[in-house]
């Protein structure tokens, strides 16, 4: 497969140009990649207007992924999700629909400040009693219960999660299309799942949109994502997919990205898939093995290792600073769990290396679990009117019965406790010290005492 803007790049680096244009570095190096580094120079196309080198290079992603169209990011998939919610609402305001989502509660924060710009209502579906704050299983009976009690411009799913667990999408999609609602998915972790042997990308599962960072399982660097909407969806969102993005991103996007996702499409259209095809056997071995050695792994994601560390005696922060001791870095840790996410360009020296060093951690007595209420907390006022009005920072000893500004969530995983607008009880309270957050942003009070919006 062609690789039209590495291509250009390269014919432009090599050249004998003088650089009278952005960015300053004019191509000398400074970290290293700068030679490489253009803006929109005649014949370089331009992101979100795309009609030269960049739409043959999205196309080739479409081709590939299997879409209706493909759009690039280089601001990740928060980029995408707000494009996608923007796309969704412009259709819903034409066809008289609230601006209401329904959405699994283990969202990334990136949903609440999109709700905040385009001032949407989120009604939640929340995880069940033992589900930990990073998952939330829906079923298609569920989804189809919570339609059929009210109107929604999109249904919104993070899948797969943090930790690894993926939804049935293919029964979510049945139940939005029989219900006339477009399904909207946060596969920001699994790009990859469409070249997998069995494809179980959300687009050929049937939602109507996803959004996919490239740089978290693909070879892409940092910042590379995709938009991608399906051949099925609102023939308007292919048409106006350029100016949801262009509403909420920068001017000047990398090109040192945009390369990467060009070359990526050749990877894809090469033996990148055989190498992950490898690299997901070497996983399934590796999980069977720790499981004959005591250790406990979660969630059904294919190209995630996620160890329950609780059931070996550790909390998964307590394992991951074990495990950095042994020159092995997670991805993310929490009281509960240690996720690892490698990658067909990780190798299996490395796999063997991170399999001695959990060899080399003594078993201990489980440690006991602990639960918080599923229930749905106080709504207070607005995502957008929490979000906008005067705030301060107190600890969260003294937060009860005070209206959460912020959702305080750190990335990883970007998953809230609380939304903006909610009014923190004692359970929260309870909850922010399990995750380890000391203070949290509330709105400020009025002089008579009375929350802003109560």
């Amino acid at each position: 497969m062609n690789t039209p803007i590495c291509d250009f790049v390269e014919r432009y680096r090599t050249g004998n140009g003088v650089r009278m244009h952005m960015p300053g570095h004019k191509g000398m190096p400074l970290t290293g990649p700068e030679s490489r580094d253009i803006t929109e120079i005649p014949g370089a196309d331009e992101l979100y207007h795309a009609r030269g080198i960049i739409r043959e290079s999205e196309d080739n992603a479409a081709a590939l992924f299997g879409t209706g169209r493909t759009i690039y990011s280089a601001e990740g998939s928060s980029l995408c999700i707000r494009a996608m919610l923007y796309l969704a609402a412009l259709r819903a305001k034409e066809r008289g629909i609230p601006l209401r989502v329904l959405a699994g509660r283990n969202a990334h924060r990136t949903l609440m400040a999109a709700a905040a710009a385009l001032d949407l209502e989120i009604d939640w579906i929340f995880p069940a009693e033992g589900e930990g704050l990073l998952s939330c299983r829906i079923s298609p009976e569920t989804l189809e219960d919570r339609l059929d009690s009210g109107s929604y411009m999109a249904v919104y799913v993070t899948s797969p999660d943090y930790t690894g667990n993926t939804a049935d999408i293919r029964g979510l999609a049945g139940v939005c299309r029989r219900k006339g609602v477009p399904l909207l998915v946060d596969n920001a972790h699994g790009a990859y799942l469409k070249f997998l042997p069995e494809d179980l990308h959300p687009i050929s599962l049937g939602a109507d949109m996803a959004c996919d960072s490239a740089h978290k399982t693909l070879n892409c660097l940092t910042g590379a994502a995709y938009l991608h909407i399906s051949r099925e969806a609102p023939g308007e969102w292919a048409e106006q997919a350029e100016q949801a993005m262009a509403f909420f991103a920068s001017t000047s996007p990398s090109y040192l990205i945009l390369q990467s996702l060009d070359r990526m499409n050749a990877e894809l259209a090469g033996g990148w898939p055989e190498r992950l095809r490898q690299t997901v056997r070497r996983l399934d071995g590796l999980r069977e093995d720790l499981r004959r050695d005591g250790w406990t792994t979660a969630g059904n994601e294919p190209m995630k290792l996620t160890i329950a560390a609780r059931n070996r005696g550790l909390t998964g922060t307590h394992l991951a600073g074990m495990l950095q001791v042994r020159g092995i870095v997670c991805e993310f840790a929490d009281p509960d769990f240690t996720v690892l996410m490698p990658s067909p360009a990780t190798t299996e020296e490395d796999l063997e290396r991170l399999a001695q060093a959990l060899r080399g951690i003594p078993e201990q007595e489980p440690l006991p679990g602990v639960r918080f209420a599923v229930r749905e907390p106080e709504k207070a006022c607005s995502i957008r009117e929490a979000m906008l009005s005067p705030r301060e920072e107190i600890p969260v000893e003294q937060a009860k019965g005070r209206i959460l500004a912020d959702p305080c969530a750190g990335c990883p995983p970007a998953v809230p406790v609380l939304i903006a607008g909610e009014r923190i009880d004692a359970e929260a309270i309870r909850c922010f010290r399990y995750y380890g957050i000391g203070t949290v942003m509330v709105m400020k009070q009025r002089n008579t005492a009375r929350p802003a919006c109560p």
